[in-house]
């Protein structure tokens, strides 16, 4: 209920309402914004996914982190506008405020994919403008991903880490993933893909307010953030692994914040 609500209902004025407020201790809260709500199906499959996960961080520790390859796409715009945040700027209390027009992401876009590991970025392969991803378009980037770890981890067993898209979880995919030898974790529900809650974030945060003309810009401008994130920053977002898979087994399969 309003403050406005109760001040009608009670008969008494708003501020009266609010200073009631504060000595039954209540506050007003923003709802916790999560990628979708999970139905009891959902959760089941979390919780066995993200429990298996665990014990096996648990039994092999940091060796268990350091195999993992994990991957997924995102849409880059030519022009992603800075938030309000990022526009904020030192003032004295008696300076204007600046302002600024309101604007969109463009409308032009590319779709990314990046595999990376705790080392650092394995594999940068984008689509034509427009063009989205499917399961034949996928198993070629994990061809090509595949030649890519040959070079730089030579013998090592990696075990592949992505989401639950559907050609991630193609039948196709998944039988040319046991064909060449390349191990596999489940499916990971929403927020448990270390290129959503940890790479993808700080690429498109350096890159706000950005204008590029040309599909090679952008594309160049990725690649450059992705250097620039440096080897601790893909050393912390694998670690970091083990505490989401802590955090949504304690909070009973729920949504994990970032």
């Amino acid at each position: 209920m309003t403050l406005d609500a109760n001040a009608i209902k009670l008969g008494i004025a708003h501020s009266a309402v609010q200073g009631m407020t504060g000595s039954l201790v209540y506050q007003k809260i923003c709802a916790c914004w999560v990628p979708l709500l999970l139905t009891e199906d959902h959760k089941v499959q979390r919780k066995a996914i993200t429990s298996e996960m665990f014990q096996r961080y648990q039994d092999k520790g940091y060796d268990f982190l350091l195999n993992i390859v994990t991957g997924n796409e995102s849409w880059f715009h030519y022009f992603d506008p800075e938030t309000k945040r990022q526009s904020m700027e030192w003032h004295h209390l008696d300076s204007p405020t600046k302002k600024k027009p309101k604007t969109v992401p463009s409308p032009k876009n590319i779709m990314g994919t990046v595999f990376w590991d705790a080392e650092g970025c394995i594999l940068i392969k984008f689509r034509e403008p427009g063009k989205t991803i499917n399961a034949a378009c996928y198993v070629q980037t994990l061809l090509k991903l595949r030649c890519s770890l040959c070079d730089k981890h030579p013998g090592r067993k990696v075990i592949l880490k992505h989401d639950n898209a559907r050609p991630h979880a193609a039948l196709l995919m998944l039988e040319k993933i046991r064909e060449h030898g390349m191990g596999s974790s489940p499916s990971s529900c929403p927020g448990l893909a270390p290129s959503d809650y940890c790479l993808f974030g700080f690429v498109k945060s350096q890159m706000r307010g950005q204008h590029y003309e040309m599909n090679e810009a952008l594309q160049t401008a990725v690649r450059q953030c992705l250097r620039a994130a440096g080897t601790e920053f893909y050393w912390k977002g694998i670690f970091k692994l083990s505490e989401q898979w802590k955090k949504c087994v304690q909070r009973n399969r729920d949504c994990v914040e970032k």
